[in-house]
């Protein structure tokens, strides 16, 4: 089953998609920790684009569906904003995020820990991320 949500790119937004989120039935076959692990690492990356690609221009939108396929969460998650590029993405020194208490900064790297698998894809101004998530015994 397939659950879709077109959310604002204004960071009030990120409680909708909280509460839809808590309110998927696919996430439910999740452990409990794997529940708020994938609520954490959508929520990261929705925040993301809303601030970085759009700006917090609650005129632009993203789109997001939650899939249920062979044993997996597949989290898709569309926008027209600007392109992110994960191959550009270096990873930060934590020593050095603490050392200059940095707020910030950590979002990507916290995103991989936590999924099994994040795509990227752009493609005729829409981009595509993919976060994908195996459901454990």
């Amino acid at each position: 089953m397939n659950h879709k949500l077109n959310l604002s790119c204004s960071t009030a937004a990120l409680a909708e998609l909280r509460s839809f989120l808590q309110q998927n039935q696919a996430i439910f076959k999740l452990s409990e920790v794997d529940r708020h692990q994938v609520t954490l690492a959508v929520e990261e990356v929705c925040a993301n684009l809303i601030i970085h690609s759009h700006a917090c221009n609650p005129k632009e939108e993203i789109h997001l569906e939650v899939k249920e396929l062979n044993k997996k969460i597949i989290v898709e998650i569309t926008d027209k904003g600007d392109a992110f590029n994960l191959l550009d993405y270096k990873v930060p020194d934590l020593s050095q995020v603490i050392e200059e208490k940095r707020k910030g900064g950590i979002g990507i790297l916290l995103v991989k820990k936590i999924m099994d698998e994040i795509e990227f894809e752009s493609k005729n101004g829409k981009n595509i991320c993919r976060l994908i998530k195996n459901f454990r015994p």
